[in-house]
């Protein structure tokens, strides 16, 4: 049955349908998705220009309310819709469940965050003048999200777009639509504005440019590569929106001769191998210091054999397939470059067969690797991880920052000093100690450096700072008669 796209309120029929296939069981269709055509998009653009005036005008209760009961519904529904989330993207029942969940707590935390939309008043260097400082609502926000987290990512971009007073146009990934209508069903049920908030899908190439080249348009929200960040990027500043992009990584996890082994081992496995590998935040550049390198590939590597990758829906399942046929081949392309490049394939790299025909691959570990080799320097989004010895903890945190990216970093250390040293000199947004690279909590902010990354940090208080503008007044107090 093919699923309609929401615009101005209501569900439309798209020009284009996609038909989407389950990564774990490529028989199991999950659905028929349209895509939107230009005209919609023109509608959608035109609606939400006129609902955001009245939502900024409903006032912060309405907005706390409309959000906590979207919150609410998505963590009373995790499980189910969770089943809908892995069965689509692949990841493991228990991670699209807690997907699902954390991006009801996103809500929830941005509807108190609506009421806690203060401003500041200031005295004028000038005698009988007031100033008031305040934040505003840029208007309307366009959301471009990727398929790894379909629902958490748009989650933590809509949720303080609409606390702050937005509208929201969202083009999500064309590999995971029903996560998509899913969420876009539970939204369009609340008392908002029609045209409030919009779902267009369609190919970022063709709509998704459209979308952030239009006027209408005053700030863009993005996750994805750097190619596509870059091309949003000139799109955008044609227009001067606004930007907030989280993008490529290389995330680095070094592991210093005092690391508790077995600490190491289980923090490097969920680091790399956690999601297929498939997060902005996976470390797939291991760091090792030459007096335990050995030890630890060794653990590793049987660490990676001992998981279990299977079905997504499989209860046993600790690695579901990677997203699709076409991830498959660049991932094994990958380990073929590796070998080529010199690295020594450990274990893993190698398409699977199940039960049902899917995206299986075994987790990869390469060791004898050189930072300089692509496999080191260029996000694979992969079950793949490369391990690097270092001499020293200089060389491991020198290997650590040479990279185009900086979104997370971690380091597995029981010395107090070095674990301060690298925090403070680490070249990343994030950093870890003696923790996974990937996992995040959402009242605080996200985000990374050079290419990772560019405009205000996403999530906790810091998101008002791209989902609002400051405006400041000054009022002439008069004299008293």
């Amino acid at each position: 049955m093919e699923t309609r796209i929401y615009v101005a309120g209501r569900w439309e029929s798209g020009s284009v349908v996609n038909e989407n296939r389950n990564p774990s069981d490529t028989s199991d269709v999950i659905g028929v998705f349209s895509h939107a055509d230009s005209g919609l998009l023109a509608e959608a653009l035109e609606a939400a220009q006129q609902a955001q005036k009245k939502w900024w005008a409903a006032g912060i209760q309405k907005r706390h309310d409309v959000l906590m009961a979207i919150g609410n519904e998505l963590m009373a529904r995790a499980e189910e819709i969770g089943q809908l989330v892995s069965r689509e993207e692949g990841k493991p029942l228990a991670e699209g469940k807690g997907e699902v969940y954390r991006a009801g707590q996103f809500f929830t935390y941005f509807a108190a965050e609506a009421l806690r939309l203060t401003g500041d008043f200031a005295e004028s260097v000038r005698a009988n003048i007031s100033i008031d400082v305040r934040r505003e609502p840029v208007g309307v926000v366009a959301i471009v999200s990727p398929w790894n987290f379909p629902v958490a990512t748009p989650a933590w971009k809509i949720a303080p777009a609409l606390a702050f007073g937005n509208a929201v146009v969202w083009k999500p990934a064309d590999l995971t639509p029903a996560s998509a209508v899913a969420l876009t069903e539970i939204i369009a049920r609340q008392d908002i504005p029609a045209g409030l908030f919009n779902l267009v899908m369609g190919s970022g190439s063709k709509l998704g440019r459209a979308l952030v080249s239009n006027k209408a348009v005053s700030a863009i929200s993005f996750t994805g590569s750097v190619p596509v960040g870059r091309d949003i990027a000139s799109l955008a500043i044609q227009n001067m929106a606004k930007m907030q992009m989280e993008m490529g990584s290389k995330n680095p996890l070094v592991v210093m001769d005092d690391a508790d082994m077995n600490l190491a081992i289980d923090v490097a496995v969920q680091a790399a191998f956690g999601g297929t590998g498939q997060k902005c935040t996976a470390a797939s550049r291991i760091i090792v210091h030459k007096a335990v390198h050995d030890e630890f590939v060794e653990k590793f590597a049987n660490a990676a054999r001992a998981l279990t990758v299977g079905h997504a829906l499989d209860s046993t399942t600790q690695i579901g397939p990677v997203v699709s046929a076409s991830q498959l081949k660049q991932n094994l392309e990958y380990i073929a470059l590796g070998k080529s490049e010199g690295a020594e394939l450990i274990c893993g790299g190698e398409a699977l067969e199940r039960q049902t025909k899917g995206y299986f691959m075994a987790p990869a570990v390469f060791a004898g690797t050189r930072n300089s080799m692509r496999i080191n320097q260029e996000e694979m989004f992969a079950p793949i991880s490369c391990v690097i010895m270092a001499d020293s903890y200089t060389e491991a945190l020198h290997i650590a920052n040479d990279t185009e990216f900086g979104l997370t970093a971690g380091i597995m250390t029981n010395r107090l000093s070095i674990a301060n040293h690298f925090r403070a000199n680490s070249r990343s947004g994030c950093v870890m100690v003696n923790l996974p690279t990937a996992g995040t909590d959402y009242h605080v902010p996200f985000g990374g450096r050079a290419a990772s990354s560019y405009g205000p940090r996403e999530q906790g208080t810091y998101a008002a700072e791209f989902y609002t503008t400051v405006k400041t007044s000054y009022v002439a107090n008069g004299s008293p008669e």
